[in-house]
């Protein structure tokens, strides 16, 4: 299983030199993925949780494309119904090619009402426009003179029946987001015998010296033994590909880096324990 990490593209400490620092950071670790979110407007229900700066992940990845050497790069998730199809299919393509084949395109449907308005783009459309986006991303790919050759994976984020149905249409991978260990054991539980998608959960990544009690657990809170045991069952239910997400929820955070790196560190060393 592939073990890759969210690097957070957004908030007062986030500039050039810590996002270099990330990078160098993740990939010296040894981690396979590196992965960042998506917003353009950063409107206040965005600010809230992701303020400026916002590093428009596109450029970003492209970016340190140039700076990394063996690292695969992505977005969790970008969200497709802000940018036209051709748009969305011509950047992931280029950053593709530009990346030497390194790049996995994760598609979500959104969910900032103030930023959609601000973009001009109807909410209530947003499921169905990213079903179109994604059609039409697959169709005109299959034009390998104007797009390339190396095939692009699409991992489809959302922990809804809607979201699964979707990756199953057009996904390789289901990308699900930040849940407790019985969601994940129920999600996996219905999925069909045949015909499923690959499976590319995205947890969080807390680490505690006591243990995290209760139902309410993200999965990837708590001790190391906690972490270790979710990411052993993580493996053992099908997953293919697992993202390690150490922003939790305060911007503050992104002045201190080093608390998440040293994090990082600590599952970088168990992860050679579990081989």
């Amino acid at each position: 299983m592939e073990i890759g990490v969210n690097v957070p593209n957004f908030g007062p400490g986030t500039d050039p030199a810590t996002l270099r620092a990330w990078a160098q950071t993740v990939e010296g670790l040894g981690f396979d993925l590196l992965m960042m979110s998506d917003h353009v407007a950063v409107t206040p229900d965005v600010a809230e949780q992701y303020p400026a700066p916002f590093y428009e992940p596109f450029t970003t990845l492209s970016w340190l494309a140039g700076i990394t050497d063996r690292i695969r790069l992505g977005t969790t998730v970008v969200v497709a119904p802000y940018r036209h199809p051709l748009v969305l299919a011509r950047m992931s393509s280029n950053l593709n090619e530009l990346s030497g084949g390194r790049f996995i395109l994760g598609v979500g449907v959104g969910w900032a009402r103030e930023e959609f308005a601000a973009l001009g783009v109807p909410f209530e459309r947003r499921g169905r426009l990213t079903d179109e986006a994604l059609q039409t991303l697959r169709e005109v790919w299959q034009d390998e003179n104007d797009y390339g050759s190396k095939r692009i994976p699409i991992w489809v984020g959302g922990n809804s029946d809607a979201a699964l149905r979707r990756a199953m249409r057009f996904g390789d991978a289901w990308h699900m987001l930040r849940f407790t260990p019985a969601w994940m054991r129920a999600a996996v539980a219905k999925l069909p015998e045949t015909g499923a998608p690959a499976l590319a959960p995205r947890i969080a990544l807390r680490l505690t010296d006591k243990p995290v009690l209760g139902e309410d657990r993200l999965a990837g809170e708590g001790t190391l033994d906690q972490i270790a045991e979710d990411i052993a069952e993580l493996r053992a239910l099908g997953a293919e590909s697992l993202l390690l997400d150490p922003f939790n929820g305060d911007p503050q955070e992104t002045l201190r880096p080093e608390a998440a790196w040293k994090a990082l560190a600590t599952v970088a060393d168990l992860r050679k324990d579990l081989q």
